[in-house]
């Protein structure tokens, strides 16, 4: 069990919760100052960040020497429509693409390839695979249009994210399973606006939550993003103060009851970007912040503006010193952040040749589906 959280200020204990974005490539003064006010336990670098391969390394490489704990670097390196690497390597086929034949040594090559690009670029943790299960009966709704999922069927699904997720962390990067507990019927994007799905206990039992019933047995689950939805007709759905129906990165029951005590997981569990329209539009930033940590979160992922970063930690530490949250609370959250950590390996050494045929080997996967 890890102790090196143990004897840190309230501040930075808090500050090792968050899981933040930068605004560009490099990190200038006002960025420096916010490393070192908020000390994130993580980074997720995007398109605005990856815009060259030197010096994507040089500010990860950066970021590990200026945070106290080697902080977990990742980033949405899914391919087809989210891929934040493509002017860097060569685009990556989305996950549609690599899973139509069924050919499980496409897989495989992906996510081999995946992790080794973004190990040397400096990278230890990818926002990968989605797990969302989008059938016959969901043609056509946003997560089968952007063709972000494996398969058409449950058990596809469980089996091409298994050897994907099995051969990225295999080539030293920790994946991370999204989006929980399923938003494969998501028929809008909650970037903009908080989506319903009507499927019942038995209904997400028998498809949206099997990939992680599957995986959890496999014992090989690092991390899972919750998803900002919310679920009318499923018995563990709850209303806010205000009446209205609660997203599932914000429910205890969903997060604490749902993903922790009925399926098992002791892993990070991570918000999805606080941020989106879902949640901002209905709570601010700084409630759904303190609302996601008392689900039961882990990480509280805060992506774009660094106003929204200071607000969500300043709205923290006013709980805490309010005693709307706990430090043992805390503690829990920092021993399975502390723990995953011990799992982060180092990043490659730096090659732009080595890119370069990884990028001719995109190219020739790409060609041979």
């Amino acid at each position: 069990m890890s102790t090196n959280y143990k004897n840190l200020p309230i501040k930075k204990k808090i500050g090792q919760l968050f899981f933040i974005g930068l605004p560009g490539e490099e990190i200038d003064n006002q960025t420096a100052a916010l490393l070192e006010t908020i000390s994130p336990g993580g980074i997720c670098l995007f398109a605005r960040n990856t815009k060259n391969a030197i010096r994507t390394r040089k500010l990860l490489d950066e970021l590990s020497s200026k945070l106290p704990f080697q902080p977990f670097l990742s980033i949405d390196q899914e391919g087809g429509l989210v891929d934040r690497l493509r002017r860097i390597i060569e685009p990556i086929p989305s996950a549609k693409e690599i899973s139509k034949n069924g050919n499980i040594e496409n897989i495989i090559k992906l996510a081999e390839l995946t992790a080794e690009a973004i190990r040397i670029l400096g990278f230890n943790m990818n926002f990968a695979p989605v797990v969302d299960i989008t059938d016959e009966t969901r043609n056509g709704f946003i997560m089968d249009n952007q063709n972000r999922t494996f398969g058409k069927t449950t058990k596809q699904v469980v089996e091409f994210t298994t050897t994907y997720l099995n051969a990225l962390q295999d080539t030293g990067v920790i994946g991370c399973l999204k989006h929980f507990p399923g938003i494969g019927a998501v028929e809008f994007d909650p970037h903009e606006e908080l989506p319903f799905i009507n499927s019942t206990r038995i209904e997400l039992l028998a498809k949206d939550l099997l990939p992680y019933i599957e995986h959890f047995e496999n014992e090989n689950v690092f991390a899972v993003m919750t998803a900002h939805t919310v679920y009318p007709n499923f018995d563990l759905q709850e209303k806010d103060s205000n009446g209205k129906l609660l997203p599932s990165s914000l429910s205890h029951n969903i997060v604490s009851k749902l993903l922790r005590n009925e399926l098992g997981f002791q892993g990070l569990a991570l918000t999805d970007d606080l941020e989106m329209g879902a949640i901002v539009k209905n709570y601010g930033i700084g409630e759904a912040t303190k609302m996601a940590f008392q689900a039961g979160s882990d990480f509280l992922l805060i992506c774009n503006e660094q106003n929204a970063i200071i607000e969500g930690f300043e709205t923290m530490l006013e709980a805490y010193e309010k005693g709307e949250i706990t430090e043992s609370r805390i503690d829990e959250s920092l021993e399975r952040i502390f723990n995953v950590r011990e799992s982060l390996q180092t990043p490659l050494e730096f090659s732009e040749q080595r890119l370069d045929e990884i990028s001719v080997e995109i190219k020739t996967l790409k060609e041979n589906l």
